[in-house]
């Protein structure tokens, strides 16, 4: 989007995100980590850090810490690059990724993984049109309704992580209440949320497997103030050992207004 265009259209709202969470397992505590996200009029970024086992086991499989960056398009988050750092008792590794009009341009896994013939290969129309994992998890409703609204779970997203290509595809469940130990009090849409697995993967590998067959995955959605993007407030997954559950502690939201505002004056 040019300039004359940005200067002609109203001027795009912002708002920020400080969340802390908690992971447990069966309601055993397992985790803790944080997530900020910062929404600006042209611009937008993502950090998460994740303790033992928590936030980051739901965007890169382990913990550690991620970040995405980008530009917002027409009211779209379009993600720039992407960085995230695993570590567990065995191996630590950094994924990094450089996307370009959702096209990932670059991507590497440090250090790099042996091949494995079982591996589906990841094809270059994989890389197209995509959204790295951090970017994909928030929710950008379009239009000019209400941001919590069925409809707004009636959607689905492209991934790619560094390693695996899949499907997340979203459905309306229910509308709930939710109230943080400090922070957001108040409406949230629950989604159904289904994981299909394209290309990168192990089609044996038993936990993709079940993550594939599973139909009761929620994902729990609360705004951010000034946007008209959600974000995961909660999500639970069944597992064989009791439901799995990431849920906010602490949602501080904030609304900035637009720069193009501020200089009218």
């Amino acid at each position: 989007m040019g300039l004359a265009a940005l200067s002609a259209a109203p001027a795009q709202a912002q708002g920020k995100l400080e969340a802390k969470y908690e992971a447990s397992l069966a309601g055993i505590p397992v985790g803790k980590g944080g997530w900020s996200i910062e929404i600006g009029e042209d611009a937008y970024t993502a950090s998460a850090q994740g303790g033992t086992s928590g936030l980051l086991k739901a965007f890169a499989g382990g913990s550690g810490s991620g970040a995405s960056n980008g530009r917002v398009v027409a009211g779209a988050l379009v993600p720039s690059a992407y960085t995230a750092t695993t570590t567990s008792a065995k191996k630590s590794e950094t994924i990094r990724m450089v996307v370009t009009s959702g096209y990932i341009k670059e991507f590497s896994i440090d250090p790099e993984p042996p091949v494995d013939p079982e591996r589906i290969p990841v094809t270059d129309a994989h890389r197209r049109n995509v959204l790295d994992p951090m970017t994909g998890s928030l929710l950008r409703v379009p239009g000019s309704g209400e941001v919590l609204a069925a409809d707004s779970c009636r959607t689905g997203t492209a991934v790619f992580d560094g390693r695996m290509r899949y499907d997340i595809k979203l459905d309306y469940k229910r509308m709930e209440t939710v109230k943080a130990e400090k922070g957001y009090h108040g409406p949230v849409v629950v989604c159904a949320l289904y994981f299909t697995p394209i290309a990168g993967y192990i089609p044996d590998r038993a936990a993709i497997k079940y993550l594939a067959a599973q139909r009761n995955i929620e994902v729990w959605f609360a705004p951010i103030a000034g946007t008209r993007v959600l974000v995961p407030y909660k999500i639970t997954v069944p597992t064989p050992l009791g439901s799995a559950a990431l849920e906010a502690v602490e949602f501080v939201t904030t609304a900035a207004p637009p720069r193009t505002a501020a200089k009218t004056n």
